[in-house]
């Protein structure tokens, strides 16, 4: 029998393990989509205690403390910070099979030195050994955490209107090596049916310097907002589309009519009007497209995060607010949509690089074949995007790279992503490095590929780190 997450965790044959110790496990990391806080970064926060640092704006451990009937108020509540670890350690012998129980021990090895299970018994000792770690070890840190994981770059999730002063400031920091990149998330810009629409557009102006009064003015302030993103490092933007969206103009048409109804869909909107569904979606993919070709204007990648469907539970809601662990996996048809959308751009000559990913795992095979169709130009240009979410875990993460080897050309994959709030989420990559390891190994003691560890192990390394850094390095100057 193995030892519990030992040096050889997840890998399956010898050829896996000297792929993963001599290639994958030294390569250095590229974050490039997460959710971490551009100010705890710049001002180098250190933590006071473990559940500050890891339960936090965690709902990974929310739903499943609750799925373990742990009351609100030990996860979101009022008890205190030693209370609420010491309920989810109760949590965590029964997260078996669950990629949580794999990466907590994976997180407390690493940043901890603690390799015994975490359960009710072993609580006290952890909680004491890893709050003195935060008291006294530097490294623990923000900045030293990045840097004991050989942390490249994170690309941070920002609204257009954000001013980027936390990046400006963390680029401007002699002692953070890695390179802190916003992307470009304008959700709000195109949630046009949304009562704060309105609102909305008075923030972009104020942070562009520039009155919206017309739809040209909106498109412009868009566009000036990502030459201003451009000039702070940012390489990519994200779009969260729940329902996979393309409408065109009343007739069908991707010209002139477009133009000029989606400028009277605006009009109508900020005058205080409602619009209908097929005017809201008819809205958000013109400017969807307008911004793609600034995308490429800028050598920037599109990520598409397709089928998330949020806050379900409308109680919990009013009672917690968003992202506290109620969105879900949405179930829809996004081929069609996708495919049109694509195209238009495409025809236009303005497709960016472009990244899919899907919530629902249906649509990998959906994703990669439709995006096999748009590629040309860079090799990878049109990515099927990692494992994301409730996917990130060891079955989705296989079933991902197998289908883009299936699909594509799995040796030009980007890799993984955290996609966390987490500064303790980095052993992420280690796991996804393991998994990727343990697939290309046992295809290679199969004989269903040849046993070539130079070929193999530049692979690993390409998809561990190398390929991100040459898909978001800049190509070419602003226009």
């Amino acid at each position: 029998m193995k030892k519990f997450i030992d040096k050889d965790f997840l890998l399956s044959t010898e050829s896996s393990k000297r792929l993963y110790h001599e290639a994958a496990a030294g390569e250095p990391i590229f974050d490039y989509h997460c959710h971490l806080n551009p100010q705890e970064i710049a001002e180098n926060r250190h933590f006071d205690n473990l559940t500050d640092m890891w339960l936090a704006g965690d709902h990974y451990k929310w739903r499943a403390m609750r799925a373990n009937g742990i009351d609100e108020e030990y996860i979101t509540g009022k008890a205190s910070s030693e209370e609420k670890f010491l309920a989810w350690a109760k949590t965590v012998p029964y997260l078996i099979g669950n990629p949580l129980y794999h990466w907590t021990h994976l997180e407390l090895q690493r940043y901890f030195d603690f390799y015994e299970p975490l359960n009710e018994k072993s609580a006290g000792e952890v909680w004491k050994q890893a709050n003195e770690k935060l008291k006294n070890d530097k490294s623990l840190s923000v900045h030293g955490i990045f840097e004991r994981f050989n942390v490249y770059a994170v690309g941070t999730t920002d609204d257009p209107a954000d001013n980027l002063e936390f990046h400006k400031k963390a680029a401007d920091n002699a002692g953070i090596k890695t390179k802190v990149n916003p992307s470009y998330r304008p959700d709000r810009a195109l949630a046009i049916e949304k009562d704060d629409f309105a609102e909305y557009t008075a923030l972009l102006s104020k942070a562009s310097g520039k009155n919206i009064t017309t739809f040209n003015d909106f498109l412009s302030v868009l566009a000036s907002r990502v030459e201003y993103f451009d000039k702070n490092g940012c390489r990519a933007s994200d779009h969260d589309l729940p329902v996979m969206l393309f409408e065109a103009a009343s007739d069908g048409s991707t010209g002139a009519l477009w133009d000029k109804e989606s400028a009277a869909i605006f009009d109508k909107r900020i005058s205080g009007a409602a619009v209908s569904a097929r005017e809201a979606e008819s809205f958000k993919s013109y400017v969807l497209c307008f911004l793609a070709a600034e995308y490429k204007k800028y050598d920037w990648a599109m990520q598409l995060h397709i089928g998330a469907m949020r806050s379900i539970n409308t109680k919990a809601l009013k009672t917690l607010g968003p992202n506290t662990g109620y969105d879900v996996i949405a179930d829809n048809k996004a081929g069609f949509k996708l495919a049109r959308l694509l195209d238009t751009i495409e025809s236009r000559g303005s497709l960016p690089k472009t990244i899919l990913y899907s919530l629902n795992p249906k649509d990998f095979y959906v994703l990669a074949a439709i995006g096999g169709s748009f590629q040309g130009g860079i090799p990878g240009k049109i990515q099927l995007g990692s494992a994301w979410w409730f996917l990130d875990n060891k079955d989705g993460m296989e079933a991902q790279m197998k289908i883009y080897a299936n699909s594509s050309v799995l040796p030009r994959f980007i890799g993984m992503l955290t996609d966390s709030r987490s500064f303790l989420s980095y052993p992420r990559h280690e796991y996804f490095r393991r998994i990727l390891c343990r697939i290309i190994g046992e295809w290679a003691e199969a004989g269903e590929i040849p046993a070539d560890f130079e070929t193999l192990g530049r692979i690993v390394k390409d998809i561990s780190f190398t390929n991100a850094l040459h898909y978001f390095e800049k190509k070419r100057a602003s226009a």
